[in-house]
């Protein structure tokens, strides 16, 4: 079995360099492995987390799209799809949701980011908070899960979501799986000297900070402003600079060799200005991007072509969906209707045994008959005054056999009926 990596992105907003190299470029690179099924899907439900925009929502479903393919992705080797094309990913969300607890969906990073602000600016916990905020971590293991990888290329700060996934899945497992795994527990897969790429201020690089570097919206023009606005410290050119303390520097690392990131540190540690680490940085990034921006404008400017690939995608998506869906059903116990199998009669039925039958007649009085195995009437009593006589005479007739029968009993045989009769029943009721 080949192994199995998926990845996504949030359609919020324009691809930057973090992306690129954070989860674009590691996956692109795992999918050019001739031993690896990908699939690669635009997070565009997630989107609506994040965003209320629908048109920056639409420009950015586009923007992303065609940043995949330019950056090198062969939707011909890997499932290329846009999440909100797939509509067993809603239904899989619902269903793990039903088996998620709430104490769970309290200790996820964003939803304590958010109560963490709220309460520090003296709001509510819960004020402006959403419950697509709260329930994002059962949406992402929807996603995940639903294709079973046994990868899932990550930003360091997402490794929580994969353990959660991974939690989710193993409580199904051992809820429904009736002694195998319906969700394989997917693997967090980071690429160590570059897991998260730091923006213009060091912190990570991200559109909710404003920091981020394009990757191909606005040209060189905007990249090499973007490079200029890193923030450096006050050493003047000539002066030592720590290279291991620098997030230009961390930058340089994710697009360099290691014999260029070398060279690199000891010019900054001779004094190599900020300026021209600076314009060092954007040869080495422009080098790399140039080529996939030529390409993304031109699938910029033809969006129909990018739809029939995503569509073509989706489908081939949701084969591999399906299957896995209906089997998740199944072991919820939603299944197709079906006529009750009424088991066959059993071949051999247990042969019917001699009994006493004790009643009641409207003159008042108790009597009790006793009754062969195929219904002739062996004894019948006279009345009794009280029923606890006949259950007496039941009795003596059980432990005596026929004896209790030979003298004065205000018992009578039945019609041809003979005392061996009666002892032949006896022992039959009593043998069981």
């Amino acid at each position: 079995m080949s192994l199995r990596v998926l990845t996504g992105i949030t359609t919020s907003g324009t691809p930057h360099l973090g992306n690129y190299v954070g989860a674009i470029r590691p996956a692109i690179v795992a999918s050019q492995s001739t031993d690896t099924d990908c699939f690669f899907f635009m997070a565009d439900y997630h989107a609506l987390i994040k965003c209320d925009d629908p048109a920056r929502i639409e420009r950015s479903r586009l923007e992303i799209a065609a940043t995949w393919l330019a950056a090198g992705l062969d939707p011909e080797r890997v499932t290329f799809y846009r999440q909100s094309d797939v509509p067993e990913v809603t239904e899989l969300n619902w269903l793990l949701t039903c088996v998620t607890a709430k104490g769970q969906m309290n200790r996820a990073h964003a939803y304590k980011a958010s109560t963490d602000i709220n309460e520090a600016a003296g709001e509510d916990a819960d004020a402006g908070i959403t419950m697509g905020l709260f329930c994002y971590p059962i949406l992402m293991a929807a996603d995940i899960l639903l294709f079973n990888p046994h990868k899932v290329p990550v930003g360091r700060d997402q490794i929580q979501h994969i353990e959660m996934t991974r939690d989710v899945a193993a409580r199904f497992n051992h809820l429904f799986g009736q002694g195998s795994d319906l969700f394989v527990l997917p693997e967090a897969h980071i690429e160590e000297h570059v897991a998260t790429l730091p923006g213009l201020d060091g912190r990570k690089m991200s559109k909710s900070y404003d920091n981020t570097i394009p990757l191909f919206e606005g040209g060189v023009k905007a990249l090499k402003d973007a490079i200029a606005k890193i923030v450096t410290n006050s050493l003047l050119p000539g002066e030592p600079k720590d290279p291991d303390n620098s997030h230009l520097v961390t930058i340089f690392e994710a697009f360099a060799s290691s014999a260029e990131t070398a060279q690199f540190k000891d010019e900054l540690r001779a004094g190599l200005s900020w300026g021209e680490a600076k314009k060092r940085l954007l040869d080495l990034i422009e080098h790399d991007i140039a080529p996939m921006r030529e390409r993304y404008e031109a699938l910029m400017a033809h969006p129909e072509e990018i739809e029939v690939l995503l569509q073509t995608g989706a489908a081939k998506a949701r084969a591999t969906a399906a299957p896995l869906l209906k089997k998740v059903r199944e072991s919820l116990g939603l299944r197709p209707m079906q006529a009750i199998t009424v088991p066959a009669a059993k071949a051999e039925k247990k042969a019917a045994l001699p009994l006493f039958k004790q009643f009641r007649l409207d003159d008042g009085l108790f009597y009790f008959n006793f009754i062969a195995s195929d219904g002739r009437l062996l004894l019948q009593s006279q009345g009794f005054s009280q029923g606890r006589e006949a259950g007496l005479w039941i009795a003596k007739i059980k432990n005596e056999g026929v004896a209790a029968l030979e003298s004065n009993t205000p018992i009578a045989l039945g019609e041809g009926v003979a005392l061996s009769d009666v002892a032949d029943a006896l022992m039959v009721l009593l043998a069981d």
